[in-house]
């Protein structure tokens, strides 16, 4: 095996040992450049590093190769991708919070991560108003183009997963343990369909199970790769509170339905509303945060075969192949060539600069010259981590 393999399985087998952390991974890349730089280093240099115990430098001292070429394996068996921190195409979105995973596993349509998302979540033990109001957020959301997050869990997190598959739409399911692991046993069915027709994602190695630790480390993820979170039904001390907390914590929009003040499930939900979430009196309170939403219910757009519509855009919001001759917006004058090129290449979603300087093809600091014109014009929002996105695109 290369060198390139040995190295990137190295990283795999740091980041995945128990006491190493994305901050102590962090300075261990720092200090030693390469993650076999790390392992091979004395003793005494990464017992000297800055939040370094004995205890930590040994574990990286004793951490295997082999172990990494393991989990790279056992994933390529599932047809699963590992994704690390120091990758290209890594979530920008993870970018943008404390303590992003260092790695990631995935299973099924990693574009899914490129689309506007919305995560909807609620309690378990749910009424049949919750259900109701959940299935219509998603099923809206969905038909929008919009991808619905959640965790997997049942209640109302699979009746958010169902409803955006039945609409022909994205979602993706972020695990409280590792691939292969199916939790609860109950949603079999749902995980082998949202492997097949959307994305599972988890920061757990394939096989872990789930504990009670695993699940606020999923909940922060869940809020941190959506523009918003809506809370569905919430009792006191819900999980689906720890979520909205994580998104408030990261910068991202909360909504919350309102609910009967004689319901235990609507406790969390109405006080978060007390409190400053928006509430959701309709679907369009929601669509609201999501201005390049396709404005016509995809729904209506395609026929009863399923075929991809006029627009482009196939009954699961991917890959349809656009045969429609569009003509091109007309260019806006107010706007030099160079600021016109950097929009025209921004997408919907946040970015880094050099990506946006490698796709407009121009120098980074004519980039970042003319992000910051455009910032100043109201044209583009600037968010942590050095991202850039259209103002119509984000909501902070």
């Amino acid at each position: 095996m290369g060198d390139l393999d040995d190295e990137r399985a190295m990283y795999l087998a740091i980041a995945m040992t128990p006491g190493i952390g994305p901050h102590r991974l962090a300075t261990l890349l720092q200090a030693c450049t390469t993650s076999l730089g790390a392992h091979s280093a004395p003793f005494s240099f990464l017992s000297a590093l800055p939040g370094f115990s004995r205890a930590a430098a040994t574990a990286v001292r004793e951490a295997g190769v082999e172990e990494g070429h393991r989990l790279l394996r056992q994933a390529e068996e599932m047809s699963a991708r590992v994704m690390t921190l120091l990758d290209s195409d890594y979530p920008a979105l993870l970018h943008t919070i404390g303590e992003p995973p260092p790695v990631i596993f995935l299973l099924g349509n990693c574009g899914l991560l490129d689309c506007p998302a919305v995560a909807i979540v609620g309690s378990r033990d749910h009424s049949p108003y919750g259900a109701e109001v959940c299935r219509t957020l998603a099923t809206a959301a969905a038909r929008r183009g919009i991808v619905v997050i959640s965790g997997m869990a049942r209640g109302l997190d699979a009746v958010g997963h169902i409803a955006a598959l039945d609409a022909g739409g994205g979602t993706i399911g972020v695990l409280g343990n590792g691939l292969g692991v199916v939790y609860p046993a109950a949603n079999r069915a749902l995980y082998e369909r949202v492997a097949t027709h959307g994305l599972l994602l988890t920061e757990f190695p394939p096989g872990e199970r789930p504990s009670v630790y695993t699940f606020p480390r999923r909940n922060r993820l869940i809020s941190a790769l959506a523009r918003a979170t809506v809370v569905v039904e919430a009792a006191s001390g819900s999980g689906a509170l720890i979520t909205a907390d994580a998104a408030l914590e990261q910068g991202r929009d909360v909504l919350a339905v309102p609910g009967n003040i004689t319901s235990h499930t609507s406790v969390g939900t109405n006080r978060l509303i007390r409190d400053g979430a928006i509430p959701v009196l309709d679907t369009a309170d929601l669509l609201a945060l999501y201005p390049e939403a396709d404005e016509t219910d995809r729904a209506d757009k395609t026929d009863g075969a399923g075929k991809a519509d006029e627009a482009g855009v196939s009954p699961n919001g991917h890959g349809a192949t656009n045969h429609r001759t569009v003509e091109p917006p007309e260019p806006d004058l107010t706007l030099t060539p160079t600021e016109q090129r950097i929009l025209g290449v921004m997408g919907t979603g946040p970015v880094l600069v050099d990506e946006l300087a490698a796709r407009a093809e121009v120098p980074v600091p004519e980039a970042l010259s003319a992000l910051f014109t455009l910032e100043l014009a109201g044209r583009v929002e600037q968010w942590v981590g050095g991202l850039f996105a259209r103002a119509s695109a984000v909501r902070h």
